[in-house]
């Protein structure tokens, strides 16, 4: 009984006590070797204890015992994260055409994407096609109209997956499907892929060479774990991969596509010609928006009646949305706005600096200029690089302040500095 209970109060003590305990010759090594290799073991954490971090730790109240300040400021990093890229003049291609593969189970932020996607990229085109049982099913074709999209998804939604995927005849549906683009548009492909194993009929190396030669780019979010045939299918083909490690990092990593990939420069041996700066014209037409009170007639599109629509400037042909291709002649129907809003991937907003320091700023403008908020004078705590402890921001050409509310809406909804305007 004395032993046992020995063994229980030496081990029911932490190391220090250990050591400070008069203990046998054996026991005293093992302690001393034990407390020895205890700050080695914590200098050397796994990469799974050193990846996680522990937020609630950084929450704080304030004066008045409030978190709703270390909650704004948390939501305030989070949308700072995506102004600090670089703002500079990037030739990008506006008109998109990708084709999304998933399968058929994984659907969470689809639909959130799709109508993202089509929101910055008015100009683009989107197909999905379907992974399940070994063979690439085609779920929607290449259209404009976010609402077919929309609802292709939620139809396939309800079919549960079956069988292993196959990533060598999804992706060939989708490059054949996109063979006969125009060279002036994008040809993506963005695969969202769960699971370690795919199921080929042949070699999929084929297929990649066939995407490189056609100018296809490759982009693929995996669910699962990196496999190497997915990192080199990004690699080569000039795309973005990335493996999700939550929830929220699944959709930063999704929504990371949405912008516009800059153009790559064509070399004079691939066929660009002597010229850095060429560019190919392309013909689009403006429609005529059609009354609901006109007379009903059959559109191209759909085959069906309908009062409402546009008409082809070129065949006359009435088509229900736009943007569009006319089915009858083939030419690109779009509307000014769309056209407009396009352009501002061309010249982005310039990223506002933070302000930092009351020494920065002249206590003479007190509120944003925007939308005239007040700002705050006490500086906030455990603020992250790029966020300014006020919450004030400042655009570099017009020397005007903003508060970070109208700075994410100025760069992501209005892509327009209100004070450069005038």
């Amino acid at each position: 009984m004395a032993r046992d209970s020995e063994f229980l109060n030496d081990s029911d003590g932490s190391d220090i006590s250990m050591e400070n305990e008069p203990t046998s010759k054996g026991k005293g090594k093992a302690s001393a070797r034990k407390g020895k290799t205890k700050p080695k073991m914590d200098a050397q954490a796994y990469t799974w204890e050193a990846a996680f971090q522990r937020s609630w730790d950084t929450v704080q109240e304030d004066e008045a015992g409030s978190l709703q300040r270390a909650v704004e400021d948390s939501v305030t990093r989070a949308r700072r994260k995506r102004l600090l890229f670089p703002s500079v003049a990037i030739r990008r291609t506006i008109i998109r055409h990708v084709i999304l593969l998933l399968d058929l189970s994984s659907a969470n932020y689809a639909r959130e994407f799709i109508v993202e996607w089509f929101d910055q990229n008015p100009l683009g085109q989107i197909g999905i096609v379907g992974m399940r049982a070994g063979v690439g099913e085609r779920i929607c074709g290449m259209t404009g109209n976010v609402q077919d999209v929309l609802k292709s998804i939620s139809e396939r939604h309800k079919l549960s997956p079956s069988g292993e995927p196959s990533l060598q005849n999804a992706i060939e549906i989708a490059r054949n499907s996109m063979n006969h683009l125009p060279t002036h548009s994008s040809r993506e492909i963005i695969i969202i892929f769960g699971s370690l194993t795919t199921c080929d009929p042949g070699s999929i190396h084929d297929t990649l060479d066939s995407c490189i030669k056609t100018k296809v780019r490759i982009s693929v979010v995996a669910l699962a774990a990196e496999m190497k045939i997915c990192r080199e299918l990004c690699d080569k083909t000039g795309g973005q991969f990335g493996v999700a490690m939550n929830e929220g990092h699944f959709k930063d990593l999704l929504f990371d596509l949405v912008p516009p990939p800059a153009q790559r420069a064509l070399s004079k041996a691939a066929g660009g010609g002597g010229s850095a700066n060429s560019a190919d014209l392309m013909m689009i037409g403006f429609p005529k928006s059609i009354p609901d009170a006109a007379p009903a007639a059959l559109c191209v599109c759909h085959s069906e009646l309908k009062s409402h629509g546009y008409l082809c400037p070129r065949c006359l042909a009435k088509v229900c949305d736009v943007p569009t291709d006319c089915d009858i002649c083939g030419l690109m129907i779009v509307s000014s706005p769309h056209l407009a809003r396009s352009y501002h991937h061309l010249f982005p907003v310039k990223t506002y600096s933070a302000l930092t320091s009351q020494n920065q700023f002249s206590f003479e403008e007190p509120s944003c200029h925007a939308c005239a908020r007040i700002f705050q004078t006490v500086p906030s705590h455990n603020v992250a690089n790029g966020v300014s402890p006020f919450g004030r921001y400042r655009c570099p050409d017009c020397n005007k302040d903003f508060c970070s509310e109208c700075d994410v809406f100025v760069h992501d909804v209005l892509h327009k500095c209100p004070g450069c305007a005038g």
